[in-house]
């Protein structure tokens, strides 16, 4: 049986960002400055924080700044208005997981057969039992068949059967936007699924589309997929230089990769994630594939399922994740919407016994009210933010932040939030390219939020001199344009300068400065293609 592998060990760029994100957040902050500057007042914060949100572009925003040690509030507009929150929701529930499953809770995957004498050459089924693993890659799942082979099986007279019913099988929330499905940020939630690349995204393929010769239907590859999946390509290869015109697509109800339009003949290929349908078949498909190559015959073919409750069985092969607080870091830093959703289910599961949207919703607020969180006008539908049916007040995010500060857990969980300015994407993560040269670059640490006509920035402001700092919270709603990330960047930037960091940076006042990081941007944060 395996170990626990910690996720930095087989990537070593993963273990230098990890350790980086662990440091204090000083070591990254912009270098001091030894100009003095006037003392900046509370009363001037609040005038310039006023002309910040004055903004046309912000439509509807609750914000609070608040000192957590005192309690004061230094700012607040609208605090106790519910908005939709988008990926701010994400602070509710890992906060939650945190609380309910603890920093070293791991998750784990098996293959199991049915309990003979001695070791089986030949087996009936042989089961691929999912846990909840977030990150469980195909790697692993090659591994687990190696496993299979190395305890003397080699025939399986039936089927691999894929059983992921340790979670239920509603696999997207009731009200996500159907139009949403073929995208990673909608991809559907099982307990037994397929983590793709080093961010760790579930219940997708990488699909790449090759140009041929002018005129010639272009080359796609399925990706883990291959096999799994159906393809129709309508695509063509256009004239070298021509426009590129491709789309990828999964039709709602299907899992047939449609691909149409034009790729320039002699242009790089294009390269997609898209969401299957049915994770846990696509990963007892891998696991088939895998048994094959590791000299294991199967006689039938993959199938869902799961173990019955009569049978006598034993486990032959195991994998078990990382400890929670290293999947922290991928779901927090890259706002990995499968990632919550799986942590719901897994939150209901241990409150409840069962693996559930209700049960982890219910689970969730408790958790939250239990660590003294008013949560009056909070909706929690689901644990990502994508549901607009979601609500939280930003008095709700702010007392969320200023109470988990005194959770055993808070070092990995403040660790966890994107860090401002920071070009590394395991410690920037969503926040990697905004707010870079200004005085919050290293310093803010905070999580994002972004959908059509949402918003949302929400973290912390450390002191200085290693003092408590600041919470703070931007949530906002109603804008038709591109999101007001500029705006709350210049929020951020003004908490750091009246926290005293790179203070003689400061040369626009209270000006959102134009072109400024993000400010261009209307692209939805939970869209891995583009920006996070």
């Amino acid at each position: 049986m395996r170990a626990p592998t910690p996720l930095a060990d087989p990537r070593p760029r993963w273990a230098a960002a990890a350790v980086a994100a662990l440091l204090p957040l000083s070591l990254f902050a912009a270098p001091a400055h030894a100009e003095p500057v006037a003392e900046d007042t509370a009363a001037d914060l609040r005038a310039d924080l006023d002309e910040i949100l004055d903004d046309p572009s912000v439509a509807d925003a609750g914000v609070v700044v608040l000192d957590p040690v005192t309690g004061e509030e230094l700012y607040s507009r609208d605090a106790g208005t519910p908005y939709v929150p988008a990926s701010n929701m994400k602070l509710f529930t890992s906060a939650a997981a945190l609380e309910v499953l603890g920093t070293d809770r791991t998750f784990a995957t098996e293959a199991v057969i049915p309990a003979r004498y001695g070791r089986p050459r030949v087996v009936e089924d042989v089961y691929l039992v999912g846990g909840g693993d977030p990150t469980l890659t195909a790697a692993d799942i090659d591994a687990l068949a190696a496993d299979v082979a190395a305890s003397g099986v080699r025939v399986v007279k039936g089927d691999v059967v894929a059983d992921d019913t340790w979670f239920d099988d509603e696999r997207l929330v009731d009200d996500w936007w159907p139009e949403d499905e073929p995208y990673a940020y909608s991809a559907q939630i099982s307990a037994l699924t397929v983590a793709h690349g080093d961010r760790f995204d579930t219940g997708v393929t990488e699909v790449t589309v090759t140009a041929a010769a002018q005129g010639g239907a272009p080359t796609v590859d399925l990706g883990a997929a291959e096999g799994y999946m159906e393809l129709d390509n309508r695509a063509v290869t256009g004239e070298p230089g021509s426009g590129n015109t491709l789309a990828v697509d999964r039709p709602v109800g299907t899992n047939t990769i449609v691909v149409t339009g034009s790729i320039p003949q002699g242009a790089a290929p294009v390269a997609v994630l898209r969401t299957v349908d049915e994770p846990a078949a696509l990963a007892g498909h891998l696991f088939e594939q895998a048994l094959e190559e590791h000299g294991v015959t199967v006689r039938g073919g993959t199938e869902q399922g799961e173990v019955p409750a009569d049978l006598n069985t034993r486990v032959v092969a195991d994998h078990t994740s990382a400890e929670l607080s290293e999947i922290l870091v991928p779901f927090m830093k890259f706002s990995n919407n499968g990632h919550a959703e799986m942590l719901i289910k897994a939150i209901g599961r241990e409150t409840a016994g069962e693996g559930t949207w209700e049960a982890g919703r219910a689970g969730v607020a408790e958790a939250v009210a239990g660590l003294g969180v008013d949560t009056e006008g909070v909706v929690f539908h689901d644990g990502s933010g994508l549901s607009r049916t979601d609500r939280v007040t930003a008095s709700a995010v702010t007392g969320l932040l200023s109470a988990a500060r005194g959770a055993d857990w808070f070092p990995v969980w403040e660790a966890s939030l994107p860090v401002a300015g920071v070009t590394d994407p395991f410690v920037g993560g969503t926040l990697r390219n905004r707010m870079a040269g200004t005085a919050a670059q290293g310093v803010v640490s905070a999580k994002t939020g972004t959908m059509s006509g949402v918003s949302g920035l929400s973290g912390y402001v450390p002191g200085t001199d290693g003092g408590d700092g600041l919470v703070f919270s931007v949530v906002n709603n109603g804008h038709t344009g591109p999101a007001p990330i500029a705006v709350q960047d210049a929020v951020a930037v003004r908490l750091a300068e009246h926290l005293g960091h790179g203070a003689a940076l400061r040369t626009q006042g209270a000006r959102v400065p134009e072109g400024a990081p993000g400010a261009e941007t209307g692209e939805l944060e939970c869209s891995w293609e583009l920006t996070c």
